[in-house]
């Protein structure tokens, strides 16, 4: 393809996600020291492995967000920390689909979660990166607003072990 060429690309950063072994401390260093807001905490549960994991996002002035991952079971398993994360890049459905195919056409292993407040394209890099195209739900809008007035009463029941699901928006 050539470089000029710029067929249903992405449209924006949508976030970076990292893992982190205390999501209270991690809440701590980016809201309160370097003032990204926390706007979203959700706890859910992989519907294939049983997994209960939380993540936090924290959102920058152009919407883009920067999120963080702590594993339900990670004082039994416990995750390297230098893990690369993730990028996720925002788009429509008719781009994600676009990509999805030319992935296909290539070769490259994907993975589609729908998580209910949004549906993730997932794909790893030639270098291992591992890239997420996601479209937004389309009330995303009224979703941010509600889990922007429960994200730190959500966290707190995190961290103080409570792991019951808050997404609602998922299919189960």
């Amino acid at each position: 393809m050539d470089g000029n060429q710029n067929p249903s690309r992405p449209r924006r950063l949508h976030h970076a996600a990292w893992v982190t072994k205390d999501m209270e401390m991690t809440r701590q260093f980016y809201e309160d020291v370097i003032g990204i807001p926390l706007v979203a905490t959700w706890i859910e549960r992989n519907p294939k492995t049983g997994l209960e994991y939380c993540h936090t996002l924290f959102e920058f002035e152009d919407r883009s967000t920067l999120a963080f991952f702590q594993w339900g079971d990670e004082a039994d398993n416990p995750r390297d920390q230098n893990s690369p994360g993730h990028v996720a890049f925002e788009c429509d459905a008719q781009t994600q689909g676009a990509i999805k195919a030319r992935l296909e056409a290539a070769g490259v292993a994907i993975r589609v979660t729908d998580h209910g407040y949004c549906v993730s394209l997932y794909a790893h890099d030639p270098n291992n990166l591992k890239l997420e195209f996601t479209v937004d739900h389309p009330d995303s809008e009224d979703i941010s607003q509600t889990s922007r007035k429960t994200a730190h009463a959500d966290l707190r029941r995190w961290v103080s072990g409570d792991h019951r699901i808050n997404n609602d928006f998922r299919a189960r």
